[in-house]
């Protein structure tokens, strides 16, 4: 059997198991070009999609190509250039009632681009490494691959960021971008109703070529500008051209979001951005530090990175407070001072509801799988204590930002590989079983509502 059409036999599992919005982004440009000697060889659009189907979704691919072959398959993922006949054009025709590029407009005068917020002045992390991935991958070729790039996560975790970063590097392409923020799209889609300027307003949109909307949640129950949206975002993904979102939670979670607005939404690649982890808060705090032109002992920068965990704006928060009363002081600034000058703003970041107690998260892992705490943290290894016990590493983790052995610790004193090993599981997982990902929303929904009683 030619290997095209094994793989074809295997996209059309995969369609099975994988959602949709994965299998578009993922494997849909993918082709089955080799099979021999026991590898079989698929070609992928770019280094990116390779690295993320052998992390994420080898196991998967490997298993069904051994079903369709009969044979055990080792797979390999090979880059290819793909062509693209209609990328980035710059005449298009009106598709549904949206909007388009005309020919002979004039450049955009204005972006409102931010010039502090490029790529150089953002840390990668684990926490981050998917959108920012994404975010480079469509920097080099906006409106061919992840498009719409869709990022979401909570307040301060760099999602405008990585907006304004993807709109200087498309500009250095000599593209059109334009940043604009949900709630000023909707004042002034309303402004032009109001003013009967309709064309004014479309023809704004009309010579971009890279659209960033930030805080799209911002459009919950508001049915006219979301409408106004969905037609221009058809537009852009018609004509190739780069549509980048940002929000504070996923597409399925926004109030009264259109049904054709919100498929549109999960088309594309919907990354997810965390808090950052302490190996990066630190590397945040050196960069600041720089940038402030301050010199700060490794101690108060520990001592920073292990107090303010929530978000980037906060651990920015704390640092210009340090900066600004050394600088107006004349102190060389310890961990004592750092304490003293601080504590107020420490006792507001003990109290964010994105902080749980390891135990109230075992309990609440524990109560949905209804089995017993001490299960998750003893020696039973069934699939359902594994699973729950995999789900407790990886929310201490991503949701407290809990460092290896500190989880270890929590879970009967488990070495760190293992702890590694049950957050890299579930992050793997989560992206292609949609059930495990309801679960932990489910879980996380759980112990909000158990935080907020108390």
């Amino acid at each position: 059997m030619q290997a095209d059409k094994i793989w074809q036999a295997a996209l059309g599992e995969l369609q099975l198991q994988v959602n949709k919005a994965n299998f578009n982004t993922w494997l849909k440009d993918t082709k089955g070009i080799d099979y021999s000697n026991g590898v079989f060889t698929v070609a992928v659009p770019s280094t990116f999609i390779a690295e993320w189907l052998k992390s994420r979704l080898y196991s998967i691919v490997s298993r069904i190509l051994c079903s369709i072959t009969g044979q055990n398959v080792e797979v390999q993922f090979q880059v290819q250039a793909v062509s693209h006949n209609t990328c980035m054009q710059k005449a298009h025709s009106i598709h549904d009632g949206g909007i388009s590029l005309k020919e002979g407009e004039p450049l955009l005068k204005s972006s409102n681009l931010s010039n502090k917020y490029t790529f150089s002045t953002f840390i990668a992390g684990d926490c981050n490494r998917l959108p920012f991935t994404a975010a480079m991958e469509i920097s080099g070729n906006p409106g061919e691959a992840f498009n719409p790039l869709y990022i979401y996560g909570a307040t301060g975790t760099g999602k405008t960021h990585l907006l304004h970063a993807i709109g200087h590097a498309s500009r250095s392409l000599d593209l059109n971008v334009l940043y604009i923020s949900a709630e000023q799209f909707t004042n002034e889609f309303i402004n032009s109703i109001r003013n009967h300027k309709n064309e004014e307003f479309r023809n704004r949109f009309s010579n971009l070529d890279v659209l960033l909307v930030d805080d799209i949640q911002f459009l919950s129950c508001k049915t006219q500008t979301q409408e106004c949206l969905f037609h221009i975002l058809n537009d852009y993904l018609a004509d190739s051209r780069q549509v980048v979102i940002t929000s504070d939670r996923p597409p399925k979670e926004i109030a009264s979001l259109n049904e054709r607005l919100r498929s549109r939404l999960e088309g594309g690649l919907v990354a997810d951005i965390y808090p950052p982890d302490h190996k990066t808060r630190l590397a945040i705090l050196e960069l600041k530090t720089q940038q402030l032109r301050i010199n700060l002992d490794i101690a108060v920068l520990n001592f920073l990175a292990t107090h303010f965990y929530h978000s980037v704006r906060e651990l920015e928060g704390a640092l210009l407070r340090l900066a600004t009363y050394a600088r107006l002081n004349g102190y060389t600034l310890d961990v004592n001072i750092a304490k003293q000058l601080l504590g107020d703003m420490i006792n507001v970041s003990k109290q964010n509801v994105g902080y749980f107690q390891p135990s109230a998260v075992i309990n609440a892992v524990a109560n949905y799988y209804s089995i017993s705490p001490d299960d998750i943290t003893g020696k039973k290894r069934d699939l359902k204590t594994s699973r729950a016990r995999h789900i407790v590493m990886y929310l201490l983790r991503q949701q407290n930002q809990c460092n290896l052995s500190e989880i270890g610790k929590v879970l009967g004193n488990r070495d760190h590989s293992t702890v590694i090993h049950g957050c890299e599981k579930i992050s793997s997982e989560i992206i292609v079983d949609s059930q495990l990902s309801k679960s932990i929303e489910d879980i996380r929904d759980l112990l909000k509502a158990s935080q907020k009683t108390h």
